[in-house]
């Protein structure tokens, strides 16, 4: 332990593995953000709080179980030139939940807005809140597991980095949620990213990478011309006062 401490490597490994791992988080961050809009205020704060304890919890577990997980990379099933192992089975079914979740979502959100019952947050949802979470952290955690496996090579910088990412994650998800509380046109943002994260999962599934670095620059673009949008429509209220 001595010796990862007084290594200029390890350190770098550690600060670039970190990096990683809170910018792969942000999906997770993203989907608690929006799912648990729909809740009371409570029930959220408590969801996003076990929701990230369990990101931690899975990761922390997934990393105790390498030999497993590699095994997961191996392909089990082909179909024709394509072989599937289980990591991309579960990527696959990942990304086409999310891809269902925020298309229902959008369709809540532009179709049945006019009614009144479906603005209200039902607590009864709170369980099903947190199963959704629960499948999500699965997904995100195994993609980032198996990333940092790639990456590093020591046991503890792995999971010193999955910490201060969760960590990171936890700060984060509070203002992120509050900030897709207080803006609706945000939330519908927050939903197409979901739906571009979960393309990105189902091809990665098929064995079709996409550069996370062109998803992630596109998610910034967006939300900084939207961010734009917010102290606009800010300053215009303002003026009309």
């Amino acid at each position: 332990m001595m010796e990862l401490l007084s290594s200029p490597e390890a350190w770098a490994a550690l600060l670039t593995l970190t990096a990683l791992e809170i910018v792969l988080g942000i999906d997770n961050v993203i989907f608690i953000s929006v799912i648990v809009s729909r809740i009371p205020e409570r029930q959220a704060k408590q969801a996003r709080q076990i929701g990230l304890a369990l990101a931690l919890v899975f990761r922390i577990l997934l990393l105790s179980v390498l030999v497993w997980l590699i095994g997961l990379t191996q392909p089990v099933i082909t179909v024709k030139d394509l072989a599937f192992s289980w990591r991309d089975i579960i990527l696959i079914g990942g990304g086409m939940f999310l891809i269902a979740k925020a298309t229902h979502e959008i369709h809540a959100e532009v179709e049945a807005r006019e009614a009144e019952n479906d603005d209200k947050p039902k607590a009864s949802a709170f369980f099903w809140v947190i199963v959704q979470i629960i499948v999500v952290d699965l997904v995100f955690s195994l993609d980032s597991i198996i990333t940092a496996i790639g990456m590093a090579e020591d046991i503890e910088i792995m999971v010193a980095a999955v910490v201060i990412a969760c960590f990171v994650m936890y700060v984060s998800s509070g203002p992120v949620s509050k900030f897709v509380a207080d803006h609706p046109t945000t939330k519908m943002l927050a939903l197409a990213f979901l739906v571009l994260i979960g393309v990105a999962l189902v091809a990665d599934g098929f064995k079709f990478h996409i550069p996370r670095g062109y998803i992630y620059f596109a998610m910034l673009f967006a939300a900084a011309v939207e961010l734009f949008n917010v102290l606009a429509r800010r300053n215009r209220r303002k003026v009309a006062r």
